[in-house]
């Protein structure tokens, strides 16, 4: 999730662990636990962004980095305080469920995360956007209306518990958005006679009521959008071949077999001019209703002194308010 929602989380779960004991002391500990996993990006300053984007969401993100730092922490904000406020274990403990709950959320996102490392690949549930106003603002106005009131109090405890309850119970909500989305685009495809080896679901950015369908038939990958709000359940499919025979000799390069576990399989292959791209099928395309089709993850192939390289495509933000005004018209529904 972002930034800001693992903060919220991060906050809310030092208040539940030692707001009692510490008060605030806990919402800001807590916060800043939150947001240690996402400081793995900080390997995109070091690493080219094919091996930062594998790097992400790695060790940083597992029960192993909790175990292993939350102890460490917990020491430090206990010697910080210099014995005044809280114990070890206390900190320890604050530490490491703020710590894991972040992957844990981070686990039901389209990116998932290495929970398990090293031991699996990622989790990935799919079943929220990476960003959810849904999810994040009710949890965030529960939690300050909890800090407003004094530490130790009943109603400052009950609030911030209201916080958890409210946002778990969206969480679920969109699980069941999810079981019903589904079963809508496997009977369009089966309606449509289309076979197919796999398909899978997750929500378009900012909501849980417009959903996409990666689905993977022998030669193209097919996309389609369901919302909640659409009068028909007829699925409407777009094609993307895939373009395997364009790699030529690139086809066994180390380069594309790591493009390739890192997409999960998910790609496709696509010539522009001259230029020769590896697309990332598993967050979609950049916008719903868009002539131009070009996907959110893409990476240029290209040659450097005889080696194969990758550099991801940069993101336009002059393209930011015209897909926001296209999710939302697609988000009301067809009718």
């Amino acid at each position: 999730m972002d930034s800001l929602t693992q903060i919220v989380l991060g906050a809310a779960v030092g208040e539940a662990v030692l707001g009692k004991k510490v008060g605030n002391k806990a919402v800001l500990w807590g916060a800043i636990a939150g947001t240690i996993p996402d400081l793995d990006v900080l390997t995109k300053l070091f690493f080219d962004s094919v091996t930062a984007n594998e790097m992400h969401r790695g060790f940083s993100h597992s029960i192993v980095f909790s175990l292993l730092f939350a102890p460490l922490f917990g020491w430090l904000v206990f010697k910080l305080y210099k014995e005044r406020e809280g114990t070890w274990k206390g900190w320890t403990k604050l530490f490491f469920l703020s710590l894991v709950t972040h992957p844990l959320l981070d686990a039901h996102t389209t990116w998932g995360t290495q929970l398990f490392w090293p031991l699996a690949n990622k989790i990935s549930y799919k079943n929220i956007f990476v960003v959810d106003p849904l999810y994040t603002l009710p949890f965030l106005g529960f939690l300050l209306l909890a800090m407003y009131h004094k530490q130790g109090t009943v109603k400052r405890a009950r609030l911030n518990n209201l916080g958890l309850y409210v946002s778990t119970s969206y969480m679920l909500l969109t699980l069941i958005f999810k079981g019903i989305t589904f079963k809508v685009f496997a009977d369009s495809l089966k309606a449509q006679n289309i076979d197919y080896s796999e398909l899978e679901t997750k929500p378009t950015p900012l909501n849980s009521i417009l959903w996409t369908a990666n689905v993977e038939t022998e030669h193209a990958y097919l996309i389609g959008y369901y919302s909640l709000f659409d009068s028909s359940k007829e699925v409407q499919f777009t094609s993307f071949p895939k373009n395997r025979n364009l790699l030529g000799t690139y086809k066994n390069n180390e380069l594309i077999k790591r493009l390739s576990k890192l997409s999960k399989g998910w790609y496709t292959v696509e010539k522009r001019g001259e230029k020769l791209y590896f697309n990332d099928l598993r967050f979609g395309l950049l916008g719903v209703a868009s002539t131009e089709k070009r996907f959110v993850f893409s990476y240029e192939l290209y040659e450097e002194d005889g080696v194969l390289m990758a550099r991801e495509t940069a993101k336009k933000t002059d393209e930011v308010a015209p897909m926001l005004a296209e999710l939302w018209q697609r988000i009301k529904g067809v009718y």
